[in-house]
């Protein structure tokens, strides 16, 4: 059988701000095109927090581990990705009756107002939560690639 892909037809309209407008939401999550039934589906949903030293990030990630999870910065540029693997299989006895694999990756982008300072980020993963420290900078150095812990 051929591996399907999840398309979300919303994704080229999506704000360059990170505040999600609720509509918006409501319809990304309504027009999911593939979901197996019983399976949450898989999205990258994230709260943003403001103060005046920088930006608090929290990306709901369940069911991944953290070394399938990246995140990289570029000026206020930023991105995180998942690989997503999971595996079900459900036997009567010895007899294998079913037997379901998911490979897929998940991908989210956001534009902050300022730049980061990307010495002084940092990420934390606990509990399928992926929470990123994010201090304001005036002014970017190119990408760099956090480590999460």
């Amino acid at each position: 059988m051929a591996n399907l892909m999840r398309w979300d037809p919303f994704s080229e309209f999506s704000a360059s701000s990170v505040w999600d407008d609720p509509m918006e939401r409501l319809m990304r999550r309504a027009f999911r095109p593939l979901r197996v039934k019983g399976e949450e589906a898989v999205d990258i949903a994230i709260d943003v927090s403001e103060s005046n030293g920088g930006y608090t990030v929290k990306a709901e990630i369940p069911g991944v581990k953290k070394e399938d999870i990246g995140v990289s910065i570029d000026g206020n540029q930023v991105a995180i990705t998942a690989e997503v693997k999971r595996e079900h299989e459900e036997k009567k006895g010895e007899n294998v009756l079913r037997s379901e694999r998911y490979y897929g990756s998940m991908y989210r982008s956001f534009t902050l107002p300022s730049d980061v300072d990307q010495a002084k980020a940092d990420a934390k993963y606990n509990n399928g939560v992926l929470e990123l420290t994010l201090p304001k900078k005036a002014g970017g150095n190119g990408a760099k690639k956090l480590e999460i812990h």
